[in-house]
């Protein structure tokens, strides 16, 4: 384990969050899965909606755990889609998912190749762990599909991003990256307040997480994009310490870092990844005029017109789980098909961006050096400081934060 991090508390620690935010496939069904009255009462009527609806897009989904149900979820209640089809090695969890969702027993793949070759779909849904993103979302482009919804990271590479993003493009695929947090209101109003002038010019941005920069962090990154419209970042100052074999999701991760983001007009962003005990998708922005923090779909902030704290009160239907973003996410994603929309705000240069910043931090660090984006390095600096013995692993034994998710013997999905 880490050090100066108490086994048993992290323990508690990581299962609060777990029951918090990773509920039973049960309660998904019974709970976090059901939407509004008015539209749903529950597993039946969604399977029965799903099944009955005349959609015009048909979606198979590649994988079939937490993430992949969230996803369900948002193309279960978007009157556009319809889960077609599944694909993933796990049997029984390929059978549950097939029930929960309405796809029929002879639609469910334990090849997800062979789903993508036989089922002519309009859009595949990526939710595997993070090494396999790259490998299924440009199997998945390769067969032409309208558009791939990838999990988030991106990548584990900017080099495997850059390779997705060739793939959709010489195969007229659109391609986004699955940042659903961008649908949160909360989100959307501080965006709102902070290009409309409210706390000023921005000066800093200061995000603190936990559980690796690719996991969580990749969310607080993307926010400090977002809230300023989405600007390219200019240089990254990073450092990074791993003692241990740390995996998180079968990637390699940092066990504590952090970093400082130039952003154009002199505005820096900070990164901190377990350094302190105050985690989550959280932001706290400093202007010329005022401040505001953001605590995943919550908002308050302060300005010099008024005094006190103005909280935001988000509007979505559901504040269970994530709330309404999947949902959100899948109607989007069809308003960019239909061209009612020109830019999706989860379009894949958004995710490729978040991306080179977290590789800019590992990259930093390696180096030495204040690293000047564009990123030239496209493997990942983090490997290629551990397989080159620049990072030895100084506490032997490899471990993954999320091994509680792997069903049956193993200890990750990915060898």
């Amino acid at each position: 384990m880490r050090r100066g991090i108490d086994r048993d508390s992290l323990g508690v620690y990581y299962f609060g969050l777990l029951k918090k935010y990773f509920p039973s496939p049960a309660a998904l069904i019974r709970k976090e899965h059901a939407v509004p009255q008015k539209s749903r009462t529950g597993k039946a009527a969604a399977i029965k909606a799903s099944s009955q609806k005349k959609a015009k897009y048909r979606v198979g989904v590649i994988a079939s755990g937490r993430i992949a149900r969230e996803h369900g979820r948002g193309w279960s209640e978007c009157e556009h889609t319809q889960i077609v089809a599944l694909g993933d090695v796990h049997p029984g969890s390929l059978k549950a998912y097939g029930e929960d969702f309405g796809v029929p027993p002879a639609k469910r793949y334990l090849d997800y190749r062979e789903m993508l070759d036989k089922e002519n779909l309009d859009i595949v849904s990526v939710c595997s762990w993070d090494p396999q993103h790259a490998e299924m979302t440009i199997a998945a482009c390769a067969r032409q599909p309208k558009l791939v919804l990838c999990e988030k990271p991106m990548a584990a590479s900017v080099g495997e991003a850059e390779q997705m993003i060739i793939a959709a493009q010489r195969n007229n695929v659109k391609l986004a990256i699955g940042h659903q947090r961008r649908f949160y209101s909360a989100w959307e109003e501080a965006r709102r307040l902070l290009l409309d002038g409210a706390i000023g010019q921005p000066r800093r941005l200061w995000s603190t997480v936990l559980q690796g920069m690719l996991n969580w962090g990749t969310h607080c990154i993307d926010f400090q994009r977002y809230v300023q419209g989405d600007p390219q970042a200019e240089w990254v100052m990073g450092q990074v310490e791993r003692k241990t074999d740390h995996y998180i999701f079968g990637h390699r991760v940092e066990d504590r870092c952090s970093g400082i983001i130039g952003f154009p007009n002199g505005v820096e962003g900070v990164i901190e990844n377990e350094l302190g005990t105050w985690g989550g998708i959280n932001c706290s922005i400093y202007g010329a005029e005022g401040m505001m923090e953001i605590n995943d779909n919550s908002l308050k902030y302060m300005t010099s017109k008024k005094a006190g704290w103005q909280v935001f009160e988000p509007t979505e239907k559901t504040r269970v789980g994530y709330g309404d973003a999947f949902v959100r996410q899948a109607y989007a994603i069809c308003e960019w098909l239909e061209g009612k929309i020109e830019d999706y705000r989860g379009e894949a240069k958004h995710g490729r961006a978040a991306l080179e910043i977290m590789m800019g931090v590992y990259e930093s660090a390696r180096m030495r050096e204040r690293v000047k984006l564009p990123l030239q390095t496209r493997a990942n600096p983090l490997d290629v400081a551990v397989e080159s013995g620049q990072w030895p692993v100084e506490r032997p034994g490899r471990w993954d934060e999320r091994s509680f998710l792997v069903r049956g013997e193993d200890m990750t999905w990915v060898k």
